[in-house]
């Protein structure tokens, strides 16, 4: 179970918007700058709402009247952010190894992690390479690499494939659902892309200006919209 209700003043509106999903993957749509970074970056912690309620599964990770806010490091997120914020000066093993060394995995169990995610995205043959000697495609893999080795129980991530091409966009897809299945894990998705919708979303919403302007599937959404602003994002 997902709850995000939240207000936050912006600069040039405030963000006040109310998501619920009881399972599976939210998928956040909406033009530039509507909120949707702003809505992730306050569900892992580097964010605060002014007010409100964020809720994963059992674990209240912020309650502006019950005076929750639980830090970053305890929230247990993993966050596929849109420039990828990779470490340059490491290797693409160290940069994915990160995440498990830190929550204590031991070395064998690290080793193992870093190696199924890069072989399962292509990059193993990478591994001895510096971040900042990638392509964008490259880092874009390493950053979903890491954030699926650590083992989060939620999973945010920002474009995750804007930088693929189409035909690794649907492997790296296919990779991502099935992490969420096996893993049992929630996911909110920022993305443009209509075929990331109706392949990861369980749930759409489409954000305008701070706020929720429509929700549901993607395909009910692509079948039945009649408003203008909604179908922008299905055509």
């Amino acid at each position: 179970m997902l709850r995000i209700r939240v207000t936050r003043a912006l600069r040039d509106f405030t963000l006040d918007v109310d998501i619920e999903s009881d399972n599976g993957t939210v998928v956040l749509m909406g033009n530039n700058g509507s909120g949707k970074t702003t809505v992730l970056n306050m569900v892992a912690g580097i964010a605060r709402p002014d007010a409100g309620v964020i809720k994963v599964k059992e674990k209240t990770f912020f309650d502006s009247e019950a005076g929750i806010d639980v830090p970053i490091e305890d929230r247990n997120v993993g966050y596929v952010f849109q420039n990828y914020a990779l470490f340059p000066h490491m290797s693409v093993y160290d940069n994915v190894a990160f995440g498990p060394r830190m929550r204590g995995a031991p070395p064998g169990e690290v080793e193992e992690r870093v190696k199924h995610e890069l072989e399962a995205l292509g990059m193993w043959g990478l591994r001895d390479a510096k971040a900042s000697r990638l392509s964008g495609g490259q880092k874009q893999k390493v950053a979903l690499a890491r954030c699926l080795a650590a083992r989060p129980s939620l999973l945010l991530m920002d474009e995750p494939l804007s930088a693929l091409d189409a035909e690794t966009q649907a492997w790296t897809r296919s990779c991502i659902k099935q992490h969420i299945r096996d893993g049992h894990m929630p996911a909110i998705i920022v993305t443009h892309s209509l075929a990331d919708a109706i392949e990861l979303g369980d749930m759409v919403f489409i954000m305008d200006r701070g706020r929720v302007a429509a929700s549901g599937r993607a395909d009910e959404m692509l079948k039945n919209g009649s408003h203008t602003f909604i179908n922008s994002f299905f055509r």
